[in-house]
C-alpha cells in the first residue's frame, strides 16, 4: 500500500516576483517577469545577462549569523504568518517532535566569497570567520537556533533537486513517527560563484532565459527561499496534501541529463506508483524548464510521450533557476496552481519546442485544477517528482 499522503498545513515564499503568496499569485495571474537585467556585481562589472533577484531583504542584520541567506529566511518567515504558524506547531508539539529539511545548492557561499575577498595575510577576516558561516549545513543550524526547533535537521543539497527532495525526506520523518511537524526548506541566494561558473558553461543567456523556445539559449539565475509545513492529514484535514514523492539518480553525465530522459522518466514512474494514481488523474504538470538547449529538449520528450495531453509550463522565465531552491519554489507554485485555478504561463518561450507545444500554457489559464505534479532535475542526474493535490481530490 502506498503511504498515507501528507498535508501541507502551510506554505510561503520570497522570489522574484515578490514576498508572500499573494504577491506570486498576482504576479501568476498576470504573466509578469519578476527578472531584470542583472545588478549584482560583487566583482568588477555585472555579467551581461538577467537575473531573479529578491526586493526588501531585511536592512538590519540577522540574528547571530548575518548573511544574505539569513536575511533571505527573515523575510520568508514573515510572510503570511508563518511564523506564527510555526510557534504554535511548536507549542503543541514539542520542539523536539519538530523536525526540519533544508534544501540548498549554495547554503552562504556568498558569504564565503566575501572572507576570501578580504583575506587578511591568509586569514579570513573576524566578522567572517566563524566556522558556521561556511560549512552547507549553517543554514539550517541558523533555521533551528532562531525558531527552536530541537528535532532531526537535515541539509540536502542534490543540485537542483534539492529541495524537492526535501519534501520526500520530510514525508518520511512523518510516516516514521519520527516527528509530528516537518519544516521544508529551500534556500539559495545570489552568489558569485554560480552566476559566474554557469557562465563559464556556456549556461547563461544575454537575454531573460526563454524555457522551451527553440532559441532559447540558457538559464537565468534567481535567488529565493520557500517554506512548508507538513503535517498528518488528521491535524490539517483541509490543507493541501504531498501525495508522493518520486526519486531517482541516473549517474549519466557531471551536467547533461539521459538523453532518453531514463532518471527522469523513473522518477515520475516512481510519484505515480507510490500514489497509486495514472499519469491522467493530474492536470498540470509544472516542468524542470530551465532554458538549456538539452536539458529541455529531453524534458519535453518526456512529456509527450508519459504525458499526454496534459497541461504543462516552466516558471523559470519568471524566477529564474533558484538552483537548490528552485523543487520548493515550483512546488509552492503549483501548490497556488491547485488552490487558485490558475496555469502558469511559460514566460519568455514565443516558438516552444515541438515535441511540446501542443501542450505547453504560454500564457496563464484559469483552469480547475485537482492534481498537479512538479519535476526537479539536477546535475548529476539527481532527479525528483512531486505530486500534490487539493484536499478534495486526495
Amino acid at each position: 500500500m502506498p503511504p498515507t499522503p501528507v498535508a501541507i498545513a502551510a506554505f510561503t515564499a520570497v522570489s522574484a516576483l515578490g514576498t508572500g503568496r499573494a504577491a506570486h499569485v498576482a504576479a501568476l495571474r498576470a504573466g509578469r517577469s519578476g527578472l531584470r537585467r542583472n545588478d549584482y556585481a560583487p566583482i568588477g562589472m555585472p555579467l551581461p545577462c538577467w537575473i531573479g533577484r529578491v526586493e526588501g531583504i531585511p536592512q538590519q542584520p540577522a540574528p547571530g549569523l548575518d548573511t544574505r541567506l539569513h536575511r533571505l529566511l527573515m523575510l520568508a518567515l514573515a510572510q503570511d504568518d508563518f511564523s506564527a504558524t510555526l510557534a504554535r506547531t511548536l507549542a503543541d508539539c514539542g520542539a523536539t517532535r519538530v523536525a526540519l529539511v533544508l534544501g540548498t545548492s549554495t547554503a552562504n557561499i556568498e558569504a564565503s566569497e566575501q572572507a576570501y575577498r578580504r583575506l587578511d595575510h591568509g586569514h579570513l577576516p573576524h566578522d567572517l570567520a566563524d566556522a558556521r558561516l561556511h560549512h552547507l549545513h549553517g543554514p539550517a543550524e541558523w533555521l533551528c537556533a532562531h525558531t527552536t526547533i530541537a528535532g532531526p535537521a537535515f541539509t540536502v543539497s542534490t543540485a537542483c533537486s534539492a529541495s524537492a527532495k526535501a519534501f520526500g525526506l520530510g514525508a518520511r520523518l512523518l510516516h516514521a513517527d519520527i516527528a509530528d511537524a516537518v519544516l521544508v526548506v529551500g534556500a539559495d541566494s545570489l552568489c558569485a560563484s554560480t552566476l559566474y561558473g554557469f557562465n563559464a558553461l556556456e549556461l547563461v543567456d544575454a537575454v531573460p532565459c526563454r524555457p522551451f523556445d527553440v532559441e532559447r539559449a540558457g538559464l537565468s539565475i534567481g535567488e529565493g527561499v520557500a517554506l512548508a509545513l507538513l503535517r498528518r492529514v488528521v491535524d490539517a484535514p483541509a490543507a493541501p496534501r504531498l501525495l508522493a514523492c518520486g526519486e531517482s539518480s541516473d549517474a549519466h553525465h557531471l551536467s547533461a541529463p539521459h538523453p532518453e530522459g531514463l532518471g527522469a522518466t523513473r522518477a515520475l514512474l516512481a510519484a505515480l506508483r507510490e500514489c497509486a494514481l495514472p499519469a491522467d488523474a493530474f492536470d498540470y504538470v509544472n516542468l524542470h524548464g530551465t532554458a538549456s538547449h538539452h536539458n529541455d529538449a529531453v524534458e519535453a520528450a518526456l512529456v509527450a510521450r508519459a504525458l499526454p495531453g496534459i497541461c504543462a509550463s516552466s516558471t523559470k522565465g519568471v524566477t529564474g533557476h533558484t538552483l537548490g531552491a528552485a523543487g520548493a519554489l515550483e512546488a509552492v507554485l503549483t501548490l497556488l496552481a491547485l488552490q487558485e485555478g490558475v496555469v502558469p504561463g511559460t514566460v519568455g518561450c514565443v516558438r516552444p519546442e515541438p515535441d511540446i507545444a501542443a501542450q505547453l500554457a504560454l500564457a496563464p489559464q484559469q483552469r480547475a485544477l485537482r492534481r498537479a505534479l512538479s519535476f526537479s532535475f539536477g546535475f548529476g542526474g539527481s532527479n525528483a517528482c512531486l505530486a500534490f493535490a487539493r484536499a478534495d481530490a486526495a
